[in-house]
C-alpha cells in the first residue's frame, strides 16, 4: 500500500505538480499547514492530521464539508510532531511505501527530525523517502544498486546516521571505496557520482542517509 504525506514545510508546487503527475497513491495525508499545498495541487486527501496551528480555519471548514475525509486533530502540547503522527496514521492503515513532500525547507529542527523519522519507518519495515525539487532522501541499512536512468540527479551522497558504518564499498562511482569504515562527523562520502551505468554500495552494518541531488 502506497502513501503520500504532504506536510507543512516549504513546497514548490510547480515541482510537486510535475512530480505527482500520473502517480497514484492508496492513501494521501495532509499535515496541518500542508493542507494549503494540497489545495493548490488540487489533491483530495484521505486524512488531515495535526494540531491545526498553522492551517487557516476557513481551509479546514472547506475540507470539513467534503464527505469521506478523516480529521485527526491533536493538542499543540504533545510529544510528537505532526509529521510523526501522520506517519503513524499511514502505517496503522497499512501503508508500507510512502513519499513525503514538504519535509524540508522550513525550520531546520523539523527538517532534521523528519530525516530521523525515515529511520523509524525503516526499523518498522516501511519504505519512506523525502523529496523536494533538488533532492530525494532516504535511509539505507543494507546495500543498494544505483542506475543512472533512475537516480534523482547527478550527485549521490552517503552520510552516517549511526555512530559508525563499517565496511563501505563503492563500485561504479567516480570516487570508489573499498571496505572503508566511516563515523559521524565525516564528509568523505558527500557529492559522489556514478561513473558507469550502474553503481553499487555495500556495507556490513550501520545506517546511512542517502541523498540523491542536483544543483
Amino acid at each position: 500500500m502506497t502513501g503520500l504525506i504532504i506536510t507543512g514545510g516549504s513546497i514548490d508546487c510547480a515541482f510537486a505538480g510535475a512530480f505527482l503527475k500520473d502517480k497514484t497513491f492508496d492513501m494521501v495525508i495532509a499535515v496541518d499547514g500542508g493542507l494549503a499545498a494540497v489545495k493548490q495541487l488540487d489533491i483530495r486527501p484521505d486524512a488531515i492530521v495535526g494540531d491545526f496551528d498553522t492551517v487557516k480555519g476557513e481551509l479546514l471548514e472547506e475540507y470539513g464539508q467534503i464527505e469521506g475525509i478523516t480529521f485527526e486533530q491533536h493538542q499543540p502540547e504533545k510529544d510528537e510532531t505532526d509529521t510523526e503522527l501522520a506517519l503513524r496514521t499511514a502505517m496503522e492503515a497499512g501503508v508500507s511505501d510512502m513519499v513525503i513532500l514538504g519535509a524540508t525547507g522550513g525550520r531546520l529542527d523539523h527538517s532534521i527530525g523528519n530525516i530521523h523519522l525515515l529511520y523509524a519507518c525503516l526499523q518498522k519495515g516501511v519504505k519512506a523517502s523525502i523529496v523536494d525539487e533538488k533532492n530525494r532522501l532516504y535511509i539505507l541499512d543494507q546495500g543498494k544498486t544505483y542506475r543512472s536512468s533512475e537516480i534523482w540527479g547527478k550527485y549521490i551522497s552517503f552520510l552516517p546516521l549511526t555512530e559508525e558504518v563499517h565496511g563501505i564499498t563503492l563500485k561504479g562511482f567516480k570516487y570508489p571505496l573499498t571496505n572503508r569504515d566511516i563515523r559521524i562527523g565525516t564528509s568523505l562520502c558527500i557529492s559522489n557520482e556514478l561513473e558507469a551505468e550502474t553503481g553499487t554500495i555495500t556495507f556490513r552494518d550501520g545506517a546511512l542517509i542517502c541523498v540523491e541531488s542536483h544543483d
